[in-house]
């Protein structure tokens, strides 16, 4: 039973609970650099339409998007060693840290490569075909006329990616990894406080998504000019494009 609400206690926790934070950090973002590795990895075969590995990548995602994190976390830190002694290699002496940055990596790679699909695509196919059409390169094409619009597209909901990955890090406890949500156990069960520690808690991962959605919003306002930049690049070129079959013709007209 706990104890009588003291809000002196929710400002004692803080302090106790921020001494973890680099561990929710660490696994936010180990998981997310790794999670865009993986995200564009699997994106490659759906954008390009590889028969066989498009197939195994939509089952990929569809997996990690359709069951919880929490039977992640479970099926990868028991499920992995367990395969993986089949074939006579043994982790079980591996930290439990790895796991649960792995299951978070996986997590997120399902929805990077959703990002990374529906961004790409969003880009108007005709403002490609039009740079390739004056000699652009492939790699010009893609950084000055793919990239810019897709990251200004992309950075909202990678933006929900990275805050929605911080809040379910609270769940790497259950594995028995000492992050914030570990120790406010910790805490709560030492003082028999379990409202001030889930008071003090929450609004720390409060601060931490409104400073992560402000820093998105900026980044998004700053990558939306680069788009608008890209747009009227895309535009002069649509004009080159569209005007060379008129010359060739009225050539062909004179010389004739």
């Amino acid at each position: 039973m706990s104890r009588r609400f003291d809000m002196t206690y929710v400002f004692d926790f803080i302090p106790k609970l921020l001494a973890y934070l680099n561990i929710t950090l660490l696994i936010v973002g180990s998981s997310i650099l790794l999670g865009l590795i993986i995200g564009m990895l699997v994106a490659l075969p759906r954008l390009y339409n590889v028969p066989v590995l498009k197939r195994v990548s939509q089952v990929y995602i569809s997996f990690f998007r359709g069951t919880p994190i929490l039977i992640q976390l479970f099926l990868i830190y028991y499920g992995l060693p367990t395969i993986l002694q089949w074939i006579n290699i043994d982790i079980s002496r591996v930290a439990v840290l790895y796991f649960v940055i792995l299951a978070y990596a996986l997590n997120s790679g399902a929805f990077v490569s959703e990002m990374i699909r529906a961004s790409v695509s969003a880009v108007d196919r005709g403002q490609i075909e039009a740079a390739q059409s004056i000699g652009m390169s492939g790699y010009q094409t893609f950084t000055r006329i793919i990239l810019p619009q897709a990251l200004a597209i992309s950075i909202p909901l990678f933006g929900n990616l990275v805050i929605g990955n911080l809040k379910d890090t609270s769940l790497a406890f259950t594995l028995g990894v000492m992050e914030m949500t570990g120790r406010s156990q910790t805490l709560g069960t030492a003082t028999q406080h379990f409202v001030e520690t889930y008071i003090a808690l929450s609004l720390i991962y409060f601060v931490i998504s409104m400073i992560l959605e402000q820093g998105f919003l900026w980044l998004e306002r700053r990558l939306h000019r680069h788009e608008a930049g890209a747009k009227q690049t895309s535009a002069v070129i649509r004009r080159k494009w569209l005007t060379r079959p008129v010359s060739a013709l009225s050539k062909g007209g004179r010389s004739g």
